[in-house]
Order: C-alpha cells, then structure tokens, then sequence
C-alpha cells in the first residue's frame, strides 16, 4: 500500500512539472488569458484564432473547436522549434492526455515522427476525418487580461500538444495551421492554461460575424458600449444565467476508443417554444441514451444550428405559422435555408422582434436561451433574410446542434469545476456586442 501511495504521489509530481509555466517563478501570474478571435466570414465561416508556439515563437492560426480535445497543429510543413520534445512512451504527459498507443517512426527523427512516442488521434472535426499524430509538447505564449483588456505576455515551456499532417488541414479556413479544441480533456487549452497558472477552471467566449474574444479564467467580462461615452459593460458571475453541463458517456469524436466519453459540451433542453407556443417534438430525442446518441451540443464548427429531422420539420412548420401571424412574405429558399423571407416589412434593428421568438427551455420554465432575429436569421441580401436552421436528417448522432450563428453576440461561460453553463442572451439587449472588446490598449 505504501509503495502504490509512493507511485501515485510521484506521478502528481511529474504531471505538475510537465505543465508548469516558464514564468512561474516570476511574481507575475495571471489571473485570466485572452485570445483574439476572427471569423472567416467569406468561405467557411469558422472561427480562427492566432496564438505564439515553438523556440523561437511562431504565430500560428488555429480554428477554434469548442469540443475539440486538445491543440493540434501541422508538423510536417516546415515546423522548427529548438524547444519541441515528443512524449516518451509511458511517460507522464502520456498518461495526462490518455494516450493508448506506442510506436516508432521509420525515417530520421523530426517533429512529429519519432521512435518510443505515444501517439493521439488529431480530428479534423469540420471534415470529420481523424488520423494519428505525435503527442509532444513545446512552448506556448498567450496575453493575459484583467477582463477588459490584454496584458502581459505569459508562456508554457512545455505545452501538450498533438502533431497532425498537413493533409488534416483540408476544409479549414485559409491559412489555419490547426485546430484549437476548448473541450473537456486534461490536455484541451482551458484545463493546461488553468493547471499551469493556478486559476479557475473556467473560460469564456464571445464571438460576433467578425471578431469576437476567448478568455480562460473567471471574469469580470468587459465590452465597450455602442455609445462612445457610455461606461464598459460589465459581465460577471450575477449576469449569466445557468444551466448543467451534461456529460455524453459515449465520444462523439471521429475516432475514438471504446468507454472514452465526449469531450463536446452538451446541455438539457426540455421544450422548444416560437413566440411563447410549445412546439410539439419527440421529447424522447432530446436525452442522450445510453448509446450517446441524442441531446443537444453547442458547437462552433457548425455554422448554423442543426436539427434532426422529424424536430426541424416541428420547428420550421411553427415559424412559418407564426410568420403568416406576423405577416411577414415568405420567398424562395436560397440553400442551405428552406425558409426564407422578404426583408420589405422587416425592421432592420436586431431586439425589433420582428420575426418569431425562438426560445429553448433548459431545466426549467425560468432558465430560457432565447434567440431573437439577430441569432434566429441570417441576412442573404437586402431583400431576403432566411431562417438559421438547417436540417440534420433523421437518425444523426445528436439531434440539436447550436451553431455559430446561434452564438453570436452571446457571452457563454464554461465552469468545468461546477459543471455549468452561463449565458447572457444577447448582447444587444444591454448595447454592447462580442465586437467590443478592447484589443487596442494594455493593462
């Protein structure tokens, strides 16, 4: 017993040295880190972010990936770091990042092929395509913030990452070297970030059709008022509302190994509401069942919310309704939207409620995520505003997926210690938007 209690104890020691920061024995620890964030909003609408790795440091752009498992990026294009060290097979990063295999590399070491390494699954989570890639570790720099603007830059000597081959990029946005993945692994940015500078398990993110923030650590949350004299706007733990954070028992990864659950972010919603009215779903598609196999994720690799079929047709047939209420021209659909409308009796303000409130209600009847135009539609031209939603088809893996447009201009907070979600509704309501964060001055 003493022996077992000896190896448990070292092995807290190697993982807490492995994840340490290079600054750690400076007085300066940040509190919370930033990220800026850039939509790619003429191709494939993905969200890109550009963070500093390697000895000396590169910036590289990496496609944000909410429920990704950890950073991978492209090693076999011209990747040179005097600081990159694969992980040793059954070593201590190995075990951290759930690492199942072991193997060599049968060609001259370089960064991503090397002899006795464990290895991961990389997954292209736009394309849905996975492949096996190096696990190492090299450094990793990023802003700190106080919650209203960047600050002093901090590094990770050694951050734990995957290498993927280029090949991987295809169906990323231009110019990405990877993928940034936010999700609910030990190796996933939030978990590093907040292991190696002692800070709450918590991130958040506020993305707009342009730009937008991610912020590891606990608020406050500042944005700029859309009146230049105003004062910030200010988010924190008493200006979001909550609801669980669910756990898939089944991953929903493209490749995966057996018993491993999801890292992918879920949440309960109960009914789905178009101005005020219950719409009648299959409420039996709204668990996940014991196969991991319904429920409803948020996602940001999806542009726009995906439902299952036999729900999307329930949703798309009470908004339509609710419009004729309304009064609004129904006109030809303009792919990939089924249900688009004239903007000729449309105001153009985004809280005007012209078009029918879209509400899911969470826990309970007081818990509501209520999507309003700005969220609901997406603006084709002057003439034609569509309905947001797209069908999934019958029998996916998840039947509510809540997409990039969904997000936007919306403050979600991810507490991984108390395994909730907070969440603002729209910006707009309060004059502000994901946009006005201040990346233009320091602490």
């Amino acid at each position: 017993m003493a022996n077992s209690n000896f190896q448990h104890f070292t092995s807290i020691l190697l993982i807490l040295f492995f994840i340490s920061p290079t600054f750690s024995q400076q007085s300066f620890r940040p509190k919370a880190l930033v990220l800026h964030v850039t939509k790619d909003g003429e191709t494939t609408l993905q969200y890109t972010a550009q963070i500093n790795q390697r000895t000396p440091l590169v910036p590289i752009n990496l496609v944000v990936d909410l429920g990704g498992q950890f950073l991978w990026a492209d090693c076999e294009n011209q990747y040179t770091s005097s600081t990159y060290r694969p992980a040793r097979c059954r070593s201590a990063q190995c075990s951290l990042a759930k690492s199942n295999s072991c193997g060599d590399c049968f060609s001259s070491p370089k960064p991503g092929c090397n002899n006795n390494t464990c290895g991961l699954l990389p997954d292209n989570t736009v394309t849905h395509t996975a492949t096996s890639g190096e696990l190492a570790e090299d450094v990793l720099s990023i802003q700190s913030t106080n919650g209203f603007n960047p600050g002093q830059t901090v590094a990770i000597s050694r951050f734990s990452f995957s290498c993927a081959p280029t090949s991987l990029l295809k169906g990323l946005a231009s110019g990405a070297s990877g993928m940034a993945g936010l999700g609910r692994t030990k190796i996933a940015l939030p978990s590093q970030l907040a292991s190696a500078f002692s800070f709450d398990r918590k991130f958040a993110f506020c993305f707009s059709s342009s730009d937008g923030v991610v912020i590891f650590g606990d608020g406050p949350y500042g944005f700029a008022a859309d009146v230049r004299s105003a004062p910030n706007v200010v988010y924190d733990s008493k200006s979001l509302t909550y609801t669980p954070l669910l756990i898939n028992p089944v991953s929903t990864a493209s490749a995966f190994s057996q018993g491993e659950s999801s890292s992918e972010y879920f949440i309960g919603v109960k009914t789905i509401k178009i101005d005020s009215k219950v719409v009648s779903v299959n409420t039996s598609l709204l668990s996940i069942d014991s196969n991991g196999v319904g429920g409803t994720k948020i996602s940001t690799v999806d542009p726009y919310t995906v439902l299952e079929a036999s729900i999307y047709k329930a949703v798309t047939d009470a908004f339509a309704k609710a419009s004729i209420a309304r009064n609004i021209t129904r006109v030809a659909s303009f792919a990939p939207f089924e249900f688009c409308y004239s903007s000729d009796n449309l105001p153009a303000t985004p809280l005007d409620a012209a078009v029918p409130t879209i509400e899911l209600v969470l826990q309970n009847e007081n818990v509501v995520w209520k999507m309003l135009d700005a969220n609901s539609m997406v603006f084709i031209n002057d003439e034609v505003l569509c309905l947001g939603f797209v069908n999934g088809g019958e029998n996916p893996r998840t039947s509510i997926v809540i997409g990039g447009n969904q997000l936007e201009d919306n403050l979600l907070q991810f507490d991984l210690a108390e395994n909730r979600l907070g969440f603002s509704n729209s910006l707009f309501a309060r004059k502000t938007d994901c946009f006005r964060f201040n990346f233009t001055s320091t602490v």
